[in-house]
């Protein structure tokens, strides 16, 4: 692999789905007026769920939420809703939230993390529901969550409110139970538990983010128990108007210079690489990648490279950064185990590149020159992007692409 010549890289920029701007405080006010929220917060204790997702604007979203129950009159305290993630330890998952901006100090009120359940009984679809203990002995229960187009299967009811109740507020227990049932429990069995629960529980009200292509909320909207179910897939179909995607479909190799929790459940948004590695399910029709290399960790995904398995080659820089206990345990958890099967690890950012242009073209090494290579940053910022010649000629001209006059690149940094 040592002849083998990274393509010059050339900078570009595209235009991602764009919405309005969102004014989270007063919609926030507004809302809570329209669903008569001051009412039923006023002199209870209230639980606000979060959860480990690098949601635009989560901590003012949350920060907010404090604020307007304790203007009621209620008393507020947050809870992680995050599955297993942080290690599947109360500590763990705090340390998640302090990552996004939600501590004790910045919200002004208590954190009550826990990995105790309570089991609600017995759901239509013969699952048990199970909820957070400190959820289940509050006086009510307020959640916000991101509605995204999920990583693991497609349908009415993907990531959004309703699996942050069924899975997130489930803590390890919960996710597990409906996880075992592979895409049958995420995709049929998942909406079930959560409406279960939110009879077994005075469920107050979910709050829903949609995000635009530029990783900025675009629509922000309350809901009662009663508006919910057709709320969150309401959000749904506005989250894949808004999804925005790479600008070609054919790659031969894509780097990606950093995963993690934080952009995504998987790590990667397989949505945006075309990867989903889910047994039995078929693979996206596209994009078209042959192999992806992966190159960093980020910070606030603490140690946990969940989905790795979704890359063929991998940086040293990354693996050394892996906590393997609290990975193993979210993919364990998850049961998607195909994505947990370890990328071949190089030396640095140059040689694993070479790695995965080489073995694209392995049979016929002398096309290594020809590959058509997309480099980003990690699969939430796709907005400016790094693309070998042969690509460049493909998109200049296009509308939604602009060349960025700023030089060219080879390997190493990152974009």
């Amino acid at each position: 692999m040592e002849n083998v010549k990274i393509p010059t890289l050339y900078p570009v920029k595209q235009a991602l789905p764009k919405g309005d701007p969102v004014d989270i405080d007063r919609t926030l006010e507004a809302d809570w007026e329209r669903l008569g929220l001051a009412a039923q917060a006023q002199g209870k204790r209230i639980a606000l769920g979060f959860g480990s997702r690098g949601i635009a604007s989560i901590d003012a979203i949350a920060k907010k939420l404090v604020a307007l129950v304790k203007a009621s009159g209620g008393e507020p305290f947050i809870v992680p809703a995050m599955g297993s993630h942080g290690g599947a330890t109360p500590e763990g998952q705090i340390e998640v939230l302090a990552g996004l901006g939600i501590s004790e100090g910045t919200m002004g009120c208590p954190i009550q993390a826990t990995m105790e359940v309570a089991n609600t009984g017995l759901t239509s679809c013969g699952l048990p529901a199970y909820i957070d203990k400190n959820v289940y002995e509050a006086d009510g229960l307020i959640i916000s969550n991101r509605t995204k187009v999920h990583t693991d299967f497609h349908g009415p009811h993907e990531s959004g409110l309703l699996k942050m109740l069924a899975i997130g507020l489930g803590k390890e227990t919960g996710a597990r139970t409906i996880h075992q049932q592979g895409v049958v429990g995420l995709r049929d069995y998942m909406p079930i538990v959560a409406e279960h629960l939110m009879e077994s529980i005075n469920f107050v009200a979910g709050f829903g983010i949609v995000e635009d292509g530029y990783h900025r909320v675009a629509h922000l909207e309350g809901f009662s128990a009663e508006t919910i179910v057709e709320g969150d897939q309401h959000l749904m179909q506005l989250s894949r108007e808004l999804m925005p995607r790479l600008p070609v479909d054919d790659i031969d190799v894509l780097i990606i210079d950093e995963m993690g929790k934080d952009i995504s459940g998987a790590g990667m948004d397989t949505n945006i690489i075309g990867r989903w590695m889910v047994e039995g399910e078929p693979e996206p029709e596209s994009p078209r990648v042959k192999r992806i290399a992966i190159l960093d960790l980020t910070p606030a995904s603490h140690g946990n490279a969940t989905a790795y398995g979704l890359a063929d080659f991998m940086s040293k820089t990354l693996f050394d950064k892996i906590d393997f206990a609290i990975t193993t345990k979210n993919m364990f958890t998850s049961g998607f185990l195909k994505r947990a099967y370890m990328p071949l690890v190089f030396e640095n950012d140059e040689e694993t590149i070479k790695a995965a242009i080489y073995d694209a073209f392995r049979s016929d090494p002398s096309q290594c020159a020809n590959a058509r290579v997309l480099r980003i940053k990690n699969t939430l910022a796709i907005e400016t992007l790094w693309v070998s010649a042969n690509v460049l000629a493909e998109l200049t001209g296009q509308d939604s692409i602009t060349v960025v006059e700023q030089g060219t690149r080879a390997a190493g940094g990152t974009v």
